[in-house]
């Protein structure tokens, strides 16, 4: 979540013309900030604004190597979605799903049937949309953290002192895709057409994924009809990343450590490495794979398993000689479900486990992200029980 603990550090490193701005006007200078980190980044700025220093316990490091080595790298599980499919394979690729999710939280996602037109225009529409102006991309900018449509800076740039080295766009994408795309941003020209049938084909990719994993846990497709809610009405939220290239990225972070709200987040990331997992209490580099998606567990589905699969902490690194585009997409149950341990798991008459969360709600996490300011996964661990 959002880091705190940093005295602002001053504007003293904007460009000249900002930080003469800024000795007469300081609401101006963090306002200058707040327009985003492509602003900035067009600027040409080449030392890093004290708005993104992070304190020196929070700071990364030695910046990602692009080609090779750096940092400890990781390859996650992969999942083979063909293989799935064939009856004779699919008891083996289920074992894969649920050692995943338990012992990474984290896994990769191939031969998903999402075609590389879709994805390699999703990519470019995404990235043309960050070359636009800024009063065009402006048009879309809000600090409201319900916004259904919502362009924006850093992580939750309302509340954090130190801000991230990211910008996005957030698209909802309920009731339905069809009934938000006339909301949706009309600059390119093209991002509507393209962006919907990414997201269509995303949601297909998540329910597949989300019904194995439901039956790898042993209890198919729940008794409360959570399987039924996924693939029929649940949450669908896409969050579009840019993460330009960065003066100084040994200093800050482009999204700092969090976990993810929902059942699973499906990501499509370009061929610039930057997303790192924590495994074992350390920091590993995910490997892009072309065209693969990489999905993770979130803080609903653990909750849902009763922690048996687990939603682990992850953040961005950036790097100073490549910009990279991600598009996240979160999935869940509907916005007014309450989201519990399954009762297949926690009834002591079937041999259940102990419950070891309390039950939260959609509404719950957006107070908390529109309020709070703890970092690190605090929301998860706020639904443990003792």
């Amino acid at each position: 979540m959002a880091i705190v603990g940093l005295t602002d550090a001053g504007d003293h490193h904007l460009p000249h013309h900002v930080k003469s701005r800024a000795v007469d006007d300081e609401a101006a200078a963090a306002d200058y900030c707040l327009k985003g980190v492509r602003h900035l980044s067009d600027a040409g700025i080449t030392r890093l604004p004290g708005r993104y220093v992070l304190p020196a316990s929070d700071r990364p490091g030695a910046s990602v190597c692009i080609s090779s080595g750096g940092s400890a790298r990781v390859k996650l599980p992969v999942v083979d979605l063909a293989r799935l499919r064939v009856p004779t394979e699919r008891a083996a690729v289920l074992s894969t799903i649920y050692t995943a999710c338990r012992d990474y939280g984290f896994f990769q996602v191939v031969n998903h049937g999402v075609d590389s037109e879709a994805i390699a225009g999703m990519l470019d529409v995404a990235a043309r949309f960050f070359e636009l102006p800024f009063p065009e991309r402006a048009r879309h900018m809000s600090p409201d953290v319900r916004a259904p449509v919502r362009y924006g800076t850093s992580f939750n740039q309302a509340n954090d002192a130190v801000l991230c080295w990211r910008d996005f766009l957030k698209l909802s994408c309920v009731p339905t895709v069809e009934d938000v795309v006339p909301s949706w941003p009309d600059s390119p020209a093209d991002l509507r057409e393209v962006a919907a049938a990414y997201a269509e084909a995303s949601r297909r990719v998540f329910v597949e994924v989300v019904e194995a994993a439901l039956e790898a846990l042993g209890i198919g497709n729940g008794e409360d009809g959570v399987m039924e809610e996924l693939a029929t009405a649940g949450s669908q939220m896409m969050t579009v990343n840019c993460y330009p290239a960065c003066p100084q990225p040994e200093l800050t972070l482009g999204m700092p450590p969090h976990s993810d709200y929902g059942f699973f987040t499906l990501v499509l990331q370009d061929d610039v490495e930057g997303l790192q997992v924590m495994h074992d209490g350390e920091w590993f580099t995910v490997d892009p794979v072309p065209g693969s998606f990489v999905v993770n567990v979130g803080d609903h589905f653990e909750i849902y398993s009763n922690g048996r699969y687990k939603s682990v902490l992850h953040r961005v690194r950036v790097n100073s000689t490549r910009p990279r585009i991600s598009v996240a997409s979160f999935h869940s149950v509907g916005t007014e479900r309450v989201v519990g341990p399954a009762a297949e798991l926690v009834d002591e008459e079937r041999g259940g486990e102990a419950r070891r969360y309390m039950d939260t709600d959609f509404a719950t996490f957006l107070a908390y992200l529109a309020s709070a300011e703890g970092k690190h996964k605090n929301f998860l661990q706020s639904r443990r029980l003792a």
